[in-house]
């Protein structure tokens, strides 16, 4: 996109701070490409309140010695960001981006980056007994809410002589919604039993929004994250989790692919004891399904019926595609099990 005037004069501006003469810029929304004497970077903003946490997870994965994070360039005074007119602006090379991996290998070598990231972070952070069995009882109250709601407003509809079509689609829904319920229940429940007695728990650095978009390759092929904007300290299972359920948001089916993806992170990073559990119950939980009903029951604004119903079905298609991967990693993590005990016994 074409670069304004102003928009150009401010960017000289900017860049004046890396001491590099500007000759031209190409817009991408958030991210400039900028030609200058001295090659082409990239230019990103960033909110000023997301700055100083996105600069200090960056320096510590360095310090621990991963390098696949494209690298910021500080300032002529040592600055890693340069503050512009109220928003944020940090400067890294323009990586071409043209390596012709399939869909499936990049996704797995996304996948072993970081779980080499995490690896690399990992650190055990003291909590204690009284803060998880409140984290515990809080979620658990709420699903069992949850649970509740979905039965009693089943109930409601099926006492009408005639329902309305998201009344009647719901109906058909709920044996899966309440399976759905009852099995993220049941392993939060067995998450908080298999570790109610630790006094730590594992956190990583996590990048926050994992993604092949945010993943791009150099001229050598080599592959790095990008937009670490979002990156906080973090369970393992903080990049994993939203990950999936975006990659379920579509018509149902069997995400053959996401399952591989997901044993090549654990691979190279697994899950101790407890850590599966409570992913896999986080994962379960159908959440958005029931705001969607929430929200028809309460008739929040002025929207016709179908909108309800469309927003229903999309989220029970996303139910049923996660339910696929949860039952699959069940499946695997029973016959991992299973193989482990009758090893032992012989």
């Amino acid at each position: 996109m074409t670069i304004s005037e102003n928009s150009n004069k401010e960017i000289k501006e900017i860049m004046s701070h890396y001491h590099l003469t500007v000759h031209y810029a190409e817009d991408f929304g958030r991210l400039l490409k900028v030609y200058t004497n001295n090659g082409v970077f990239a230019l990103k903003t960033i909110p000023p309140q997301h700055g100083m946490d996105f600069i200090k997870n960056v320096q510590r994965v360095y310090q621990r010695g991963y390098n696949r994070i494209v690298p910021i360039f500080p300032s002529s005074d040592g600055r890693h960001a340069v503050l512009h007119k109220n928003n944020l602006y940090y400067l890294m090379p323009w990586l071409p981006n043209e390596a012709n991996s399939e869909r499936n290998e990049k996704h797995k070598q996304m996948f072993r980056e970081l779980a080499r990231l995490h690896s690399l972070s990992v650190k055990d952070m003291e909590v204690k007994k009284d803060e998880r069995k409140d984290h515990y009882e809080q979620t658990i109250d709420e699903w069992k809410k949850n649970k509740e709601f979905a039965e009693e407003f089943l109930t409601a509809c099926e006492r009408k002589t005639y329902m309305s079509p998201f009344e009647l689609m719901y109906c058909l829904y709920f044996f899966d919604i309440l399976q759905a319920l009852d099995f993220s229940i049941k392993k939060l429940e067995q998450w908080f039993n298999n570790t109610k007695e630790l006094e730590k728990v594992r956190t990583v650095i996590a990048h926050g929004k994992v993604s092949t978009k945010h993943f791009i390759y150099d001229d050598r092929g080599y592959g790095y994250f990008i937009n670490f904007e979002n990156s906080r300290i973090a369970p393992p299972h903080a990049d994993l989790l939203p990950f999936v359920v975006n990659s379920s948001k579509t018509y149902p089916v069997m995400n053959s692919d996401c399952i591989e993806w997901l044993y090549t992170y654990f691979k190279y990073f697994s899950f101790r004891d407890g850590e599966m559990e409570l992913f896999m119950a986080y994962l379960s939980h159908p959440v958005h399904i029931i705001q969607s009903v929430k929200h028809f029951h309460e008739k929040k604004g002025s929207k016709q019926e179908i909108h309800y119903l469309q927003v229903l079905q999309s989220n029970y298609w996303q139910l049923k595609n996660t339910e696929y991967v949860v039952m699959r990693i069940e499946e695997i993590e029973q016959q991992k099990k299973a193989a482990e005990n009758q090893q032992a016994e012989t």
